[in-house]
């Protein structure tokens, strides 16, 4: 939990190149280690992009006739898929007493997603050993982080309205079996699509409570990051 006060300042940030999006986390991380931010979530979209955690598997990428773009990244976890319909959020967080706690932060990760999910009528749940969130036998969101002396960056990526197809040329964080799903796919057809931003304005305030922040407030430092660091 925060200290009493303590303010999220959030940036949706609309759909960002993969590339871009690392040169920023890296800018707001030293930027939070150095006091010059607060905490802040970032929330975006990115075009097709297969990404690999530290350790990951390349074989993990069965096929890839869309030649979508591969990166190896500083993050945990396996392979996974970003694309158009995924929200993405990258939290930058400086963990400090109690929330020193690297198995908490996920479950928190975890447990935010979940209260967003069910504001959507969608009962999510976690997986005994695994990171991350199902709907039922489908997986619905990947969790893979990175932490700079307990400063917090990498982060979750749920499936609103995703193009699944993507996933079936790779072993979706390295789960043989595994099926992946979206909000839209889960609520059907006969109820109203949902958007990444309607998820987006659900997801940051569940998260806020989940963190224990008392207000949010809309980030002011971004566009001067990616000025200055870029």
């Amino acid at each position: 939990m925060m200290e009493a006060g303590a303010t999220l300042a959030v940036a949706d940030l609309g759909v960002v190149d993969y590339g871009a999006a690392l040169d920023l986390q890296t800018a707001m991380v030293s930027a939070r280690l150095d006091g010059r931010i607060g905490d802040t979530l970032l929330l975006m979209e990115h075009p097709h992009v297969f990404t690999l955690g530290r350790g990951a598997d390349e074989r993990f990428i069965v096929a890839n006739p869309a030649s979508v773009p591969i990166h190896r990244v500083s993050r945990g976890g396996q392979v996974t898929y970003h694309g158009p319909g995924q929200l993405i959020g990258y939290p930058i967080l400086k963990l400090e007493g109690k929330a020193r706690d690297v198995t908490l932060y996920l479950r928190n990760l975890e447990q935010a997603m979940i209260d967003a999910l069910r504001e959507f009528d969608l009962d999510a749940d976690r997986r005994v050993g695994l990171t991350g969130i199902w709907i039922g036998e489908r997986k619905i969101a990947s969790i893979g982080v990175g932490i700079r002396r307990w400063v917090t960056y990498h982060g979750f990526a749920l499936n609103v309205s995703t193009d699944l197809s993507f996933f079936d040329s790779i072993v979706p964080c390295g789960i043989a079996g595994c099926r992946m799903t979206s909000i839209n796919e889960s609520i059907g057809i006969e109820r109203p699509q949902v958007s990444v931003r309607e998820f987006s304005a659900s997801m940051r305030t569940h998260f806020a409570n989940v963190f224990g922040y008392n207000s949010i407030v809309a980030s002011s430092d971004v566009e001067h990051l990616s000025a200055c660091d870029g």
